[in-house]
């Protein structure tokens, strides 16, 4: 059980703490509630752009980096579909230090040409090697929009393409910060070895005299039941065949996403995995195969990713793939197989409170979800999914009308 406290500026920033005397250091976790999903399809890649512009630096600290090294600090941040996120560890002597950089650049990050050309070539170079010249890296670019026809999940958080980023003008840019990134739109989660009146009285200081921005309504066209299979087969210089097999599946919110998760599972985690013991070790099919759930808060997208060995056609590895997740429509999974990977997942989720930054991370996510207590009776929804449930569940998520399939081809 993960105990905290929580308190709400007069400016909307949401503040949970969560005192840890155990060590001497404090995580600062600033959520904002903007990810790629916030986008215009015209201008894709701009959350992404952004986490790389808040370490530009801002009107008053021209280099972020350089005071918190100073402290004995360190700094990072991601981006997702649906969040952005950005995180301090430092001692916890030195706390005010990262109040002082996460309210600064909230409220005074520059916005000048010379940070956005830097920036963007930093992006632009990503893109190209992490998803363009790199085998299989365009997996997601490609399979992404043949899940969503509609939802803003259909692009990557790099972006459709670098032109979006290559053209992005300043007023784009400003535009798209003062509307995300406000104390309203942002969840703040204080941890480690600090007191609550201590970070009450360093949040009043350097936060609540930021503006709150302008409240906006997310209306986000939802993405229709597929109900029709969907294929494409690419040929490229990979190092061999791959196959992506993507089902849609329910949301982060939804109570159905507990036993999807566990599906998941079921076939993939481990070499006692289903997937690992038949297709790999058993009948030798696949050298590596695969299986995960992507938790999108809004409709979300389950993969089959499997790597055929050498001599086994598509069409076989495939219709392996399918009979194994066939078996989980027509027969209830086992006890004894439930309670394991139910138990894992409780182990799970165990070590990441002993984490620091895991704890700070995941109340900022769970108080988006809902309120930061369902990180506190999260492991109690996984355990309570039944047999019954998953292969309910597996009925609905395995059907070829709702199946986007991607094949990989290697050049010969």
């Amino acid at each position: 059980m993960v105990k905290f406290n929580r308190f709400t500026l007069s400016n909307g920033l949401r503040v949970i703490v969560h005192e840890d005397n155990t060590t001497p250091m404090a995580v600062v976790n600033i959520l904002y509630d903007v990810g790629s999903r916030d986008e215009s399809p015209e201008q894709t890649g701009f959350a992404h752009l952004f986490e790389h512009l808040m370490f530009g630096g801002s009107v008053n600290v021209p280099v972020y980096d350089a005071p918190l090294q100073k402290v004995g600090g360190e700094n990072n941040a991601f981006t997702s579909n649906d969040i952005t996120n950005y995180y301090i560890t430092l001692p916890s002597a030195n706390l005010e230090t990262a109040f002082w950089l996460e309210s600064d650049r909230m409220l005074s990050l520059a916005f000048s040409e010379k940070s956005l050309e830097v920036q963007r070539a930093v992006v632009i170079e990503e893109f190209k090697q992490r998803y363009l010249n790199q085998p299989y890296g365009d997996v997601w670019l490609r399979l992404r929009p043949m899940v969503y026809k509609h939802h803003p999940y259909r692009w990557d958080t790099i972006g459709k393409t670098i032109e979006h980023i290559a053209d992005a003008k300043i007023e784009d840019v400003k535009a798209f910060f003062k509307k995300h990134y406000n104390p309203q739109n942002a969840i703040m989660v204080v941890g480690g070895d600090v007191k609550l009146e201590q970070v009450k009285e360093l949040a009043e200081k350097w936060f609540a005299p930021i503006p709150p921005g302008e409240k906006y309504n997310r209306d986000l066209p939802q993405e229709p039941s597929q109900q029709d299979e969907r294929r494409d087969t690419v040929t490229a210089k990979v190092p061999v065949n791959d196959i992506y097999i993507a089902m849609q599946m329910p949301g982060r919110r939804e109570p159905q996403f507990y036993a999807v998760e566990l599906m998941a599972d079921i076939l993939s985690r481990g070499h006692s995995s289903r997937l690992y013991r038949t297709l790999v070790k058993d009948k030798q099919l696949f050298s590596e195969v695969h299986a995960f759930a992507f938790g999108s808060l809004d409709k979300g997208m389950f993969v089959l990713e499997g790597k055929p060995t050498a001599g086994v056609s598509i069409e076989e590895a495939e219709a392996a793939l399918w009979a194994e997740v066939e078996k989980l429509k027509v027969e209830e999974v086992p006890a004894d197989e439930l309670t394991k990977v139910q138990n894992k997942t409780e182990s799970t989720m165990i070590f990441s409170e002993m984490s620091l930054l895991d704890k700070a991370m995941n109340l900022a996510y769970y108080e988006l979800l809902g309120g930061a207590e369902l990180l506190n009776t999260e492991t109690e929804k996984f355990l309570a999914v039944t047999a019954a449930e998953i292969k309910a569940e597996a009925n609905k998520l395995f059907r070829k009308n709702n199946s986007s399939t991607l094949i990989y081809l290697a050049e010969q």
